[in-house]
């Protein structure tokens, strides 16, 4: 992680300045890696001309007398980067070529402030060189972290020293607070040394010549470190190719095709990929609670193997709940299952030595194993817990892998009886405890998690029953009919247009259970979360008439901004102090606004506006163009393609005018969830039902689009192809099927106010159903396998 030049300013505030660099989970390796070409380092006195993020990898082109193109990747299953340094000249000439290189091998917890620090932990590092390499070393009685920098080509020369920073030595190094620089080169905890390999390099006139170097690493000392560089330098271009072909694969699932909106096309493309980058695994993972940074007990265990998408990039590449719950609905979107089973099975495992076995999810988990939040003695997120069972249901549906439920059906249970057992304390059903929003003022019991919550029941009560466990099956849906019975009531806010974000402390009997209405993103989520019911169409748990004003009024200037949702918006509260009418004046309310825009609460935006069928230009359109945009827009992005975690917002500066220490992620995983989701599931109508062996295929096309088309999408260990038009006054969808045994229903939401004519399957006249869903009227067909369906309008 570096700048798009090639160089390498100090980055991130966790480790405040380190974390940029190179990193191979648990451990930083270097700081940086820097080319010179006859006294000219690169990104320095030798500008870049262009940066390209690709599918997979990165590419710098470098203008000169000597043409450069760098190209960096991580080859799949190897603890390295490689870095592949093409050059060419139009004459014959030898020029010399230097790369420095500095070490910070460094566990990536402690942290700056946490106790101890990584001030305490980091050592410093040794350096050596050996057989064309330069090697590094950490160690102590504890640990023995190590790290190889070289290439296949021999140097003619090599120094060692505590610098080796390239253009960036001196190296600036940042303050711990106060008054920084704008750009800084180190840190005060950095304890790393350096070296430089000076390679005499022939090129021949107009003739490509590409030099492989790698950067490897291990936190099993110098033997793992060595295995990892000579496997890659063994055979870099093959394992450029492997990487190119595994992204390809990606590419091609999931593939779409929008011509009434290319920008979303290319979101979904790049969405994809984002995920693929966002993969993280750790090895041996000691488990402990470090209760927020306050202590470090002796583990209670240790986890063999975790595999998970890295929340975001740089600060937070490690394992959390919240984000990895959001994150797998996008990625079951996308195809990519196997990463969601090794999240929720690292998740259940830490949690399950961590907790021992209570049934609650830890919130976040460092590659080390260090639980930062999230244990049995901490306050944890309750929507996480109450989430679990529904990510297990999702991806039981689009797989119907019953081993996969199996493993993960006592887990669910013990989620939610762990809920009802510790944070329910007044027995009225709401759950207690903390949820996404951490904000002043807030009532014990948030909307969040009730919502969250009820489809959790209800999502159990379907694993329960495809086990026919009737005791946990019977539990939860009577505890989910009670919650979805007495929910409008309470949590319905009519003078503020929407739901209650938080309901006050049961512990007052004065004021138990009066809702608070701060203007929180949250208040979407009823709208959001789609609840299973038997024998009912599958919708959110807000009344269409609640849901239809509640996302009104959250597409108004008092709740939206240019690139999407704000975290908390302006205007009207349940608190008549702060109620100016109608005004979206962000200070005269006592409950301070927060126009931050997330790629998440845009994402939880675009969901729910498609649940109900609202995918026009100003309803789900706004929120899948914004969070587009803030990844494709050369305008906007920081790194291009790639999701961030904050747009550009009245109360969050862009990130590309902050110093690289003080930045929100550029890129976070969980804003892929408001493009895949919306197009594949809403758009495209893919509703898989796997583990009752059904699918069901009914698209609905957003207004003035003729066509949405994708292909390759799976399900199971097959795939279906799905195009859906409207030409005339026809509605097609077609549906081809591929490896996949299942009962399909096909068909399409009706336009506002349409009138059907007829209906035919494969040419003929055929039965159908209408069914009034939260999306509108629907026609569902049956068939049994790839289907044409035509619907004739009146």
């Amino acid at each position: 992680m570096g700048d798009e030049s090639g160089l390498y300013p100090a980055t991130g505030w966790h480790i405040r300045g380190e974390m940029g660099g190179f990193w191979t989970q648990p451990i930083k390796v270097l700081d940086g890696l820097w080319f010179g070409l006859d006294g000219q380092w690169l990104g320095k006195d030798v500008a870049a001309a262009k940066y390209t993020s690709g599918h997979g990898y990165s590419r710098i082109d470098y203008s000169g007398a000597v043409q450069v193109r760098r190209t960096d990747f991580v080859p799949d299953g190897v603890r390295a980067t490689v870095v592949g340094l093409t050059l060419s000249s139009a004459t014959a000439k030898t020029v010399s070529l230097d790369v420095d290189a500095h070490s910070e091998l460094m566990s990536s917890y402690p942290w700056g402030w946490t106790t101890p620090s990584a001030a305490d932990a980091n050592l410093a590092d040794t350096g050596s060189y050996g057989n064309g390499a330069l090697r590094f070393r950490e160690q102590n009685t504890s640990h023995d972290y190590a790290a190889y920098v070289g290439s296949s080509l021999r140097p003619t020369n090599h120094a060692l020293g505590p610098n080796h920073r390239g253009p960036q030595d001196p190296a600036v190094i940042c303050p711990a607070d106060g008054t920084t620089p704008a750009r800084c080169d180190d840190s005060l905890v950095g304890k790393g040394t350096g070296g430089r390999l000076t390679y005499d390099v022939v090129l021949k006139p107009g003739r490509e010549q590409t030099i492989w170097f790698a950067v490897a690493g291990s936190d099993d000392g110098p033997a793992a470190a060595q295995r990892e560089y000579d496997r890659a330098l063994s055979s870099p271009g093959k394992l450029l190719q492997a990487k190119d072909s595994a992204r390809r694969q990606i590419d091609q699932q999931s593939a779409v095709d929008l011509p009434g909106d290319r920008l979303l096309q290319q979101s979904v493309e790049w969405s994809k990929q984002n995920l693929a980058d966002s993969v993280q695994e750790a090895r041996n993972l000691k488990i402990r609670d470090v209760n927020e940074g306050k202590d470090y007990p002796a583990p209670v265990g240790t986890v063999e193997t975790a595999r998970w998408f890295g929340a975001g990039f740089p600060d937070y590449p490690w394992l959390f709940a919240t984000d990895g719950e959001y994150t797998s609905y996008a990625a079951v979107a996308a195809g990519q299952f196997d990463t969601v089973k090794a999240h929720l099975k690292s998740l259940r495992d830490i949690s399950d030595l961590l907790n021992a076995r209570s049934g609650k999810v830890a919130h976040e988990i460092i590659p080390t194993g260090d639980v930062y939040f999230g244990s049995n003695q901490s306050a944890g997120n309750t929507d996480e817990t109450v989430k679990f069972p529904s990510i297990v249901a999702l991806l039981w549906r689009w797989t119907g892998d019953d081993r996969f439920r199996d493993e993960f059906y006592d887990f669910s249970v013990r989620n939610l009886q762990y809920v009802y057992r510790e944070l329910d304390q007044d027995h009225d059903g709401w759950p207690e405890g903390l949820a996404n929003v951490e904000r002043s003022g807030m009532g014990a019991e948030k909307l969040d998690s009730t919502v969250y919550l009820a489809r959790g029941l209800r999502d159990l009560a379907d694993l329960a029953a495809s086990k026919h466990d009737r005791k946990v099956q019977q539990w939860a849906t009577a505890r989910a009919q009670d919650l979805e019975n007495r929910f409008e009531a309470q949590w319905w806010v009519p003078q503020a247009l929407g739901y209650a974000d938080s309901v006050d402390d049961p512990a007052d009997p004065a004021n138990d259970n009066t809702p608070i209405f701060q203007r929180h993103w949250t208040g979407v989520t009823p709208m959001e979360a789609e609840l299973v019911r038997p024998g009912k169409p599958t919708s959110p748990l807000a009344s269409p008439e609640h849901a239809a004003t509640a996302l009104t009024q959250r597409e108004t200037p008092c709740y939206t901004g240019e690139f999407g949702l704000f975290h908390t918006g302006t205007g009207r509260t349940s608190d008549p102090a702060g109620n100016p009418g109608a005004s979206c004046d962000p200070v005269v309310s006592q409950v301070k606004s927060e126009r931050s825009i997330f790629s998440l609460n845009t994402s939880i935006m675009a969901v729910a506006e498609g649940n109900y069928g609202r995918l026009g230009a100003n309803q789900q359109q706004v929120y899948t163009t914004g969070n587009a945009r803030i990844q494709l827009d050369p305008k906007v992005w920081e790194t291009p393609g790639a999701m961030p975690e904050i747009a550009p917002s009245p109360d969050s500066a862009a990130n590309i005018g902050r110093p690289f220490y003080d930045r929100s992620m550029t890129l976070q995983a969980w804003g892929t969830y408001g493009i895949l989701w919306p197009v594949i599931h809403q758009q495209l109508g893919v509703d898989p039902d796997l583990g009752h062996g059904r699918v069901a295929v009914v698209p609905q096309l957003p207004a003035g689009q003729p066509k949405v088309a994708g292909s390759n999408i799976r399900l199971g260990r097959g795939s279906i192809d799905v195009t859906a038009r409207l030409t005339g006054k026809e509605l097609r969808t077609d549906l081809k099927v591929h490896h996949l045994k299942a009962d399909f229903t096909v068909g399409a939401v009706l336009p506002a106010g349409a009138k059907l004519n007829n209906v035919t399957l494969n040419g003929r006249a055929t039965p159908y159903r209408l069914v009034t869903t939260s999306r509108g009227t629907e026609v569902h067909v049956t068939a049994r396998a790839s289907a044409a369906v035509r619907i004739v309008l009146a």
